[in-house]
């Protein structure tokens, strides 16, 4: 099976996963702010734009960015039937987008932890955040602490969407976090759900200035980056 039709699937299933914690996605953008300018990087089908909507009001403005055409596909249907003027869609690999500057948030639910290069896009993201500039990340986590073979039970239902063993390996929240921490200032770290989510999120301080990492991706990698009309 191919990496499209997985995508596909992946969209027939993604609202009926995060449907049991939405919840938390209100908490994760209480912070916003009225006429912003805010990123939700790995946007998917759009779930979190009607929360982003409601925090910044018609003046603010949302770019959802995200690979695949199914789920772009899916967020262009819920903008048009929701009649938002002020989203536009960006298709391109979270790895190699290139934020422009003084963005004044940036969001990644439930996705950024199956990006390998997931450390260089909290850095790249960063870089770009005006003062005071927000990055959140809520996703998904192995607790601390567990046996390998009870992790690969618990995770066995994203197993056909993912690579599981690897990703455990991989350990992507731990790489989140430290990026996190050294991009950002007064990072804030919370487990959800027994441990196997956390709700990360900073802001750009006067003394934090967003280095970017050393071999960091950029545009000329080749890859599909295109805006959505």
């Amino acid at each position: 099976m191919g990496d499209a039709r997985l995508y596909r699937d992946a969209t027939e299933i993604e609202e009926h996963i995060v449907s049991q914690i939405d919840r938390t996605r209100e908490h994760l953008i209480e912070t916003y702010r009225k006429k912003a300018k805010h990123y939700d990087v790995a946007c998917g089908t759009g779930l979190n734009f009607p929360l982003i909507e409601e925090a910044i009001g018609p003046d603010g403005r949302i770019v959802g960015v995200d690979l695949t055409d199914a789920m772009l596909t899916r967020a262009q249907d819920r903008i048009e039937t929701n009649g938002w003027s002020n989203i536009s869609l960006v298709q391109a690999d979270a790895a190699d987008f290139d934020f422009p500057t003084d963005v004044d948030a940036i969001l990644s639910t439930y996705a950024l932890s199956q990006v390998p290069e997931c450390a260089e896009v909290i850095a790249h993201g960063a870089a770009a955040l005006c003062g005071g500039g927000r990055w959140v990340v809520l996703d998904l986590k192995v607790p601390d602490n567990t046996p390998g073979w009870l992790a690969q039970v618990g995770t066995a239902m994203v197993r056909p969407f993912a690579a599981i063993d690897e990703w455990i390996m991989r350990r992507p929240w731990e790489a989140i976090r430290a990026a996190m921490q050294e991009e950002l200032a007064d990072l804030c770290w919370t487990e959800l759900f027994f441990g196997t989510a956390f709700l990360a999120a900073g802001s750009r301080g006067a003394g934090t200035f967003g280095v970017r990492l050393r071999g960091a991706a950029n545009s000329d990698r080749g890859l599909s980056k295109r805006p959505l009309t």
